[in-house]
């Protein structure tokens, strides 16, 4: 003979109701732990150390940065005593063989290192105009959008210390038929800086 699995007791109204006050206060105790770990106020001090800690990384990283000036390895800058730094504007690298802006090159100097007669136009130089106008107009643009970055027409000329002369005055007077009339010569300190 088999036996019948036995069939649990009912349980009465006490025993529901001590169940039910058992899961209560499980619930509530499980509550309780979890509201233990929450934060319940932000610790001012620790942040105000971070943002310290930035503000001094960012003001040291700004006052180390300088102007970007791309020198070509067959130009030889003149040495200077000047203290000036660099300011980030227009750069026109003149060198022997060709003439960049920024670090494009725009036109390819003869082997004397004049400009090809066929690169002019109305005493200008055309290849040089048309990239000076389109950096000009970049800058317009830029300042238009940004009041904290105006256009201020300055221009930085690195040159080899044996550009000729006429050379670099068709080059400025170029420059400044695009508006660019306040122009600096970079230079190499004397110091080695």
């Amino acid at each position: 003979m088999a036996l019948a699995p036995a069939r649990p007791a009912p349980l009465s109204e006490d025993d529901v109701a001590r169940m039910n006050h058992r899961k209560l206060r499980a619930r509530k105790k499980r509550k309780e732990r979890e509201m233990a770990e929450e934060i319940k106020e932000l610790n001012i001090t620790a942040m105000m150390d971070m943002m310290t800690i930035i503000l001094v990384f960012l003001l040291k990283s700004f006052a180390s940065s300088s102007a970007s000036m791309t020198a070509s390895d067959d130009v030889h800058m003149p040495v200077s005593s000047a203290r000036l730094t660099p300011k980030d504007t227009v750069a026109i690298t003149i060198t022997p063989k060709s003439i960049l802006v920024g670090s494009k090159k725009v036109l390819q100097l003869q082997a004397d290192g004049s400009v090809p007669p066929d690169a002019f136009d109305a005493g200008k130089i055309a290849p040089l105009h048309a990239a000076l106008f389109k950096e000009v107009e970049k800058l317009k643009y830029i300042a238009k959008r940004n009041p904290n970055a105006p256009f201020s027409g300055e221009l930085s000329v690195i040159g080899d210390k044996k550009v000729p002369y006429d050379l670099l005055l068709k080059v400025l007077y170029t420059a400044g038929q695009n508006e660019l009339s306040n122009y600096r010569f970079v230079v190499i300190s004397r110091d080695g800086g």
